[in-house]
């Protein structure tokens, strides 16, 4: 490993743990999409958001009680909904047959 490798890992172990103290100033938090804000534009219950969506309940439950962020794929799929609801429905339905 050459030096300035590790000289990374290590400046990046210490931002790391200097945020888990409590210095925000080094790191970051990403917040993910509010599923629940989008969820209510569709005006459906979670069991048929998750149906449209074809995801399993939990996995929607889970989002909106952060407890478990939407990967890439997904955060596309709820930022299509979250533009147009209707459209992207319509879309999702109409692919699945």
């Amino acid at each position: 490993m050459k030096d300035e490798d590790f000289a990374g890992i290590a400046a990046g172990l210490a931002d790391a743990i200097a945020f888990v103290r409590g210095d925000t100033t080094r790191g970051r938090i990403v917040a993910g999409p509010d599923v629940k804000a989008i969820r209510a534009k569709t005006k459906l219950s979670q069991a048929k958001f998750a149906e449209k969506l074809r995801v399993p309940v939990g996995t929607v439950r889970d989002w909106e009680q952060h407890r478990r962020s939407p990967d890439a794929p997904a955060r596309t799929l709820l930022g299509m909904v979250d533009a147009d609801p209707k459209a992207a429905l319509a879309l999702i339905e109409r692919m699945q047959g």
